[in-house]
């Protein structure tokens, strides 16, 4: 199956958070480490640059909003999982365009492709509960 330009967008936005989280690098970095990537220009790079750079400067409250539904110490969650939730809680905030249930459903294959054997679960339930929260109008009509 052939990936969306939006999809792999996700998937480096993802790859770039988890390099914040374990290295702390900065922004800057992490867009020139993405660029020299065999297959970024296959990404939507408009797409991967917006949430990127929201997910950083909103990362705290994103967090927050998610920490509700996080059934354990946030540090104890895996980096990549983190990374996940973060571009989803991110997008369910800030990207009304696109349907809650379609970033549910991106987010699921990332934590699919990156995370652990049941990390995709925990990311489903996590979303699930906070597209509610964060989506009231978009969720009573489903």
């Amino acid at each position: 199956m052939s990936k969306s330009p939006r999809h792999r967008a996700r998937e480096f936005v993802v790859q770039g958070l988890y390099q914040k989280l374990i290295g702390d690098q900065d922004e800057a970095a992490i867009v020139v480490q993405a660029e020299s990537v065999a297959g970024f220009d296959k990404a939507d790079t408009e797409l991967y640059r917006t949430l990127l750079g929201q997910v950083l400067a909103d990362a705290e409250d994103l967090r927050m909003a998610l920490a509700p539904f996080v059934d354990r110490p946030w540090h104890e969650v895996s980096p990549i999982e983190r990374s996940i939730l973060l571009l989803g809680a991110c997008e369910l905030k800030h990207h009304a365009e696109t349907p809650y249930r379609v970033i549910i459903n991106e987010a699921i294959e990332l934590a699919k492709t990156f995370g652990g054997t049941d990390g995709h679960k925990f990311v489903n339930g996590v979303l699930d509960k906070l597209a509610p929260v964060l989506r009231r109008e978009e969720a009573r009509g489903r």
